[in-house]
């Protein structure tokens, strides 16, 4: 059995750091972060996330929809428009197989109730997730707190 920290510990990247290097690099390092860390989510969970080809569509979105906004004419920038809502919606489709893997892996190695917001997941994406897997250890600690109160509260 793995340990709680294992996850968090293989991915090493607090989400501070992650929001920052995505602004330094004008959006590009989410890419290179999902590229980089998901098949590590997919052997510490045991759950698959996405594809090598799933990830490079995403990459396709955003390069194009990038490269062709402000271009001028306003086919060519409706066809940017629709890449940018592409690249979001396989950005929130990614984030939502990786937070089900997380919570699962969390549920079934750890024993851990992982509470997740789907709101905060659409909004924030692959940032939330890697705050949620930065949270794990926390999570585990104020359950087993909660469990802790609970047990002497019957002894009582």
């Amino acid at each position: 059995m793995s340990t709680i920290n294992e996850l968090k510990d293989s991915l090493n990247t607090k989400t501070l750091h992650l929001v920052l290097l995505t602004i330094a690099t004008g959006g590009i390092y989410p890419l290179l972060w999902i590229y980089k860390n998901t098949l590590t989510i997919e052997r510490i969970t045991k759950n698959h996330i996405a594809s090598s080809s799933f990830i490079i569509w995403i990459a396709v979105c955003v390069g194009l929809g990038g490269a062709l906004a402000g271009s001028g004419d306003v086919s060519i920038d409706m066809i940017a428009g629709l890449l940018t809502i592409a690249s979001w919606v396989l950005y929130i489709i990614w984030a939502f197989k990786a937070r089900k893997a997380v919570q699962e892996y969390a549920l079934h190695e750890h024993k851990v109730d992982l509470k997740t917001n789907a709101f905060y997941t659409i909004l924030f994406t692959l940032y939330y997730v890697n705050y949620c897997i930065n949270d794990l250890p926390e999570a585990k600690r104020k359950q087993n707190i909660l469990a802790g109160n609970d047990a002497e509260g019957v002894e009582a």
